[in-house]
């Protein structure tokens, strides 16, 4: 058993799973900090953190500040007294936090750093129609994602691949990495990579308006666009028909490289397909969700709907 004392910090699913692994692989997870319960849904019931959940099934004493600068919050840490801090999908730290163990805090980001710094590295990378990434281990300091780095992975994204898919191979792969950067630091063997000071691809939130479909933009960086953001957040169009305009979110599509005189946006559909004029070809529509209306494959969607002559993606 690693006789490290770690205290681990993170919210979503990717970081859940890496917890499972540390606690699976015998590591002395001796506390958690997660994100506080959040209202959601209709009746506003209190939503509990992936990390929170796993933790309670492992009896594992959790925190959840609102203000990582409150005193009890950080007697509370103190008590702990983790040699070590793992951080994973959680957010930025003070210095009274990061600085708190004495073998320091460290960080895994899911790209290939100091490339995709930022907050959705995974969906940039398949956006940017990146041939591949991984993930890197670095020490925090006072900014985001610019510590010295620690180790890294590195693995291919293939030409159809989702964020979906690509965030669960990189958890995986990212789960491993944390272990060994863990043995890494315990044998006190580390040795660090200083990062460049450059930032020539970044990572920033996914907004309502960098996830819009533009349906003038060639027909490689429109495909990518869509599966780098399937199944979530999802790339969303206007479709106008019929003098309306529907708000719609597009998963599943294929591409076809062609010649047309279409203008782009023009969709073109019968009884078994729908497909979107692009420049060098159309994007063929697999998987769609209309507004107010379930995801559904588009057979389905055509056995009750129909696109009219002048529907177009707007």
């Amino acid at each position: 058993m690693n006789t490290l004392r770690i205290v681990f910090m993170g919210t979503p699913d990717f970081a859940a799973a890496i917890l499972k692994h540390l606690v699976d692989t015998n590591f002395e997870v001796v506390g958690v900090v997660t994100a506080a319960d959040k209202p959601a849904g209709r009746g506003l019931k209190l939503n509990e953190s992936a990390v929170k959940k796993y933790a309670q099934s492992q009896n594992i004493p959790i925190l959840q500040p609102t203000n990582l600068k409150n005193e009890a919050f950080l007697t509370s840490l103190k008590y702990f007294n983790a040699d070590i801090q793992i951080v994973v999908a959680f957010r930025m730290l003070p210095k009274e936090v990061w600085n708190m163990p004495k073998l320091g805090t460290f960080n895994l980001h899911a790209s290939l750093l100091p490339e995709y710094r930022g907050a959705a590295p995974i969906h940039w990378a398949i956006i940017n129609g990146e041939t591949k990434t991984g993930v890197t281990t670095f020490f925090i300091d006072d900014k985001i994602d610019t510590g010295e780095i620690i180790l890294k992975r590195e693995i291919e994204i293939s030409e159809d691949e989702t964020v979906g898919i690509l965030h669960d191979k990189l958890m995986h792969l990212g789960a491993n990495l944390v272990a060994e950067t863990v043995n890494y630091i315990a044998n006190q063997t580390v040795k660090t990579t200083k990062q460049p000071n450059i930032e020539e691809k970044s990572a920033p939130k996914l907004t309502p308006e960098n996830t819009k479909i533009d349906w003038s933009e060639p027909l490689e960086n429109i495909y990518n666009k869509i599966r780098g953001l399937n199944p979530f957040p999802a790339a969303w169009t206007i479709i106008q028909m019929n003098g309306e305009e529907i708000s719609a979110k597009i998963y599943g599509v294929k591409k076809e490289k062609t010649i047309h005189s279409l203008d782009f946006g023009t969709i073109v559909s019968n009884k078994k397909e729908v497909k979107v004029a692009v420049q060098n070809g159309f994007i063929h529509i697999l998987e769609i969700k209309l507004s107010g209306k379930r995801q559904m494959d588009v057979k389905s969607l055509l056995n009750g709907f129909t696109f009219s002559e002048d529907a177009k993606m707007l």
